[in-house]
């Protein structure tokens, strides 16, 4: 069996601790990455604080294959996302000609201030990712890779990176919509997890125009498998006669 290939997610900005702005960039990496057999194990948010950012990015480098960043990479003083990548790699932060050139073909040289500046300031060593949307590019270094907060931008960037991934196997999922209570359904399903420790099996409970009802969610690698645990799961639900409905087995 192919080695699972694992990533995590770091989300920096205050703005996404206080509420004021929503995070939309988790979803679609982690969509992204398990269409190419990359898994996200990991996300963490944390604060515009150096201190924080370093040790969060240091952390998740040395456990995952891949550290995706998003936010903190602008112009103005609180996007700290660069130097302290630089930092935690330890190596100098540097105006990367490249990315002054990019910067250019966007922004008349007149306009390209020392603040828009400061997003051509690229750790050394770090290849840069496009930005086809406002040109200003992300970076990545060793196995992290560095994008912007704008979800728009953001997108394009992943985009851009994603066909360069090396994943393992895709994940496959099973759903199977069971109308009963998730409790009248434990033990079994905690049964048939302990006889499949090769698959994932997740309950979800859910109520639906007055009706509720628990989703099992068989994961996994092999499609075999993943089918016949799924079917398992059909088998003891209509065994307690519970109205079933098997949704069959879905790729990233």
């Amino acid at each position: 069996m192919s080695e699972e290939v694992t990533a995590a997610i770091l989300v920096i900005g205050n703005e996404i601790l206080s509420g004021r702005t929503q995070d939309v960039n988790v979803h679609y990496i982690a969509t992204g990455l398990g269409e190419v057999g990359v898994r996200v194990k990991e996300v963490r948010v944390v604060a515009d604080d150096e201190a924080a950012i370093i040790e969060a990015v240091n952390a998740l480098r040395s456990k995952h294959r891949y550290v995706f960043t998003t936010g903190g990479i602008g112009p103005t003083h609180d996007d700290i996302t660069a130097e302290c990548i630089a930092k935690a790699f330890g190596v100098p932060l540097l105006r990367d000609p490249r990315a002054v050139e990019l910067l250019l073909q966007q922004i008349k040289p007149e306009n390209l201030n020392e603040a828009r500046l400061r997003m051509a300031n690229i750790p050394e060593g770090a290849e840069l990712i496009d930005n086809p949307v406002s040109r200003a590019p992300g970076f990545h270094i060793g196995n992290v890779y560095v994008m912007a907060g704008v979800p728009r931008i953001m997108q394009a960037m992943f985009d851009g990176v994603k066909p360069t991934l090396q994943g393992g196997p895709r994940m496959l999922s099973a759903s199977v919509i069971i109308y009963a209570p998730e409790g009248s359904v434990a033990a079994a399903l905690s049964a048939i997890q302990d006889g499949a420790p090769d698959t994932e099996i997740g309950s979800y409970p859910f109520a639906r125009e007055g009706r509720f009802g628990t989703v099992i969610v068989t994961r996994g690698t092999d499609r075999a498998r993943v089918a016949e645990i799924s079917a398992q799961v059909v088998a003891m639900a209509r065994e307690m006669g519970a109205e079933t409905v098997d949704e069959g087995i879905k790729e990233p």
